[in-house]
């Protein structure tokens, strides 16, 4: 898992304008349900690309608050380094950071994000204890993960295509991925299980639009681990293959002009501990 981000992170990062418009909307939702006040100390945990923390760096800057950003993959890093200096973010720091392990002290942070990163842990349910550890008493947390795969196909035309085509084999539904905490209630269960409390959990709409067919394929191709592994490996004559029959499956979602808006759909969940 390790590995298929450290290589993904070139792609997050060339893609990243594109990653933070269209994860807007569950960004936003994220930082609203926490409540910030300046002054206050924010970890983001599997931040990617950093743009959700980067939201709250900017609340929280007055009165000397402050972010730390972090990730399990290095490369990861890097690219919220570089996002923070272009974006003029200075009141954050990096680190590397595990959820299953988060290397903090006890009651350490005020509040904690985690966009997109428990349903890819190992073990989710250490996680959540891990996250409620380093929280204050009384501090919040926010997280989101995918709801289920009906509900996006944004990644599951691309996957089905590859295990339908014979380039993939079918996910195993019990291992980390994307939709590994969609089950109705999962999520909850998961978070009142590790002791949190005044959770609400609530459904957040995106859509991930592309100029062209060609900008789908590329984004596609350098963001998800899953696709990417694939792509790299397979030659032209396999690539056409594969394109053909994403371009008939996205016909639903392909505009007169060529555009392609495909929908999808997260849970976030806000909590106290």
């Amino acid at each position: 898992m390790r590995e298929s981000w450290e290589g993904a992170a070139a792609g997050w990062g060339s893609h990243a304008e594109r990653v933070r418009a269209w994860g807007m909307p569950v960004s936003v939702a994220m930082i609203d349900a926490l409540h910030l006040q300046p002054g206050q100390r924010v970890l983001e945990l599997a931040a990617g690309p950093g743009d959700t923390g980067f939201l709250a760096a900017e609340i929280i800057a007055p009165g000397g608050g402050s972010l730390l950003s972090s990730d399990g993959a290095e490369a990861m890093i890097e690219v919220a380094r570089a996002r923070a200096a272009e974006l003029g973010v200075t009141n954050v720091e990096f680190k590397q950071l595990e959820l299953e392990w988060i290397d903090l002290p006890t009651a350490s942070v005020d509040a904690v994000l985690c966009r997109w990163g428990i349903m890819l842990t190992v073990d989710p349910e250490a996680a959540a204890q891990e996250i409620r550890r380093v929280l204050r008493a009384g501090g919040r947390a926010a997280f989101s993960v995918w709801d289920t795969p009906e509900r996006n196909p944004w990644a599951t035309i691309f996957n089905g295509a590859l295990v339908d085509l014979s380039f993939a084999q079918p996910p195993d539904p019990a291992a980390p991925g994307p939709f590994a905490l969609a089950a109705p209630g999962r999520l909850q269960e998961l978070l009142e299980a590790a002791g949190f409390t005044d959770l609400e959990v609530s459904a957040v709409p995106v859509v991930r639009h592309f100029a062209t067919f060609e900008e789908y394929l590329a984004e596609m191709a350098e963001t998800s681990p899953s696709v990417g592994s694939v792509w790299r490996r397979i030659d032209a004559d396999e690539r056409a293959e594969i394109s053909a029959r994403l371009v008939a499956d996205l016909v639903p979602y392909t505009a007169e002009d060529g555009s392609v808006s495909v929908p999808g759909r997260c849970l976030v969940a806000a909590a106290e501990a």
